[in-house]
């Protein structure tokens, strides 16, 4: 993968395995851990490396329930007739291969979390003043400015206009 729009699928993916929303978690049991991995032609990394890997993405995105993790993974770097690029031997190798990829195009801060409480979900921000804060404003966004709208309070109803003498009638 060395295209950039690959490169963000693939890690937004992989930050993706848990499920705020759903209540489910790729990364909890090793055979899902191993489907994820095979639907992807990857090899498997150890659940628990595949686990600290993702948390420590998590929190380097924003996501306040994740901690921040010390983490070193191997990568190498190939040299062919196209020139050096980052390669790994495994899913997290390749997840991790993505992410600085992004990072050295400036892209990783696009990488971002849907602030909404039960949502959490990772999504790459496509604005162009990079500015957008909801993973979907039809969903996650549209719910939060309901909400926040019911927390202004709503104004009293009019529930009946007395009559105001118009001095323009014709009566």
């Amino acid at each position: 993968m060395n295209d950039p729009a690959a490169d963000a699928a693939f890690v937004v993916d992989f930050l993706n395995t848990v499920d705020v929303e759903k209540g489910s978690d790729v990364l909890s049991a090793r055979a899902t851990w191993q489907r994820w991995v095979a639907q992807r032609g990857l090899a498997p990394d150890a659940l628990a490396v595949a686990r600290t890997t993702r948390e420590a993405l998590r929190a380097a995105v924003g996501d306040p329930t994740a901690e921040q993790v010390p983490l070193s993974h191997p990568l190498t770097v190939e040299l062919d007739g196209k020139g050096p690029r980052l390669a790994a031997s495994s899913a997290v190798g390749a997840v991790l291969a993505a992410a600085t990829r992004l990072a050295i195009l400036g892209e990783w801060a696009r990488i971002k979390i849907c602030p909404a409480d039960d949502c959490l979900w990772a999504f790459y921000d496509r604005s162009r003043n990079r500015s957008r804060t909801w993973c979907s404003m039809r969903v996650c966004g549209n719910r939060e400015k309901a909400r926040a709208w019911r927390e202004r309070g709503t104004p009293e109803r009019v529930t009946h206009i007395e009559p105001v003498d118009n001095p323009l009638s014709c009566g």
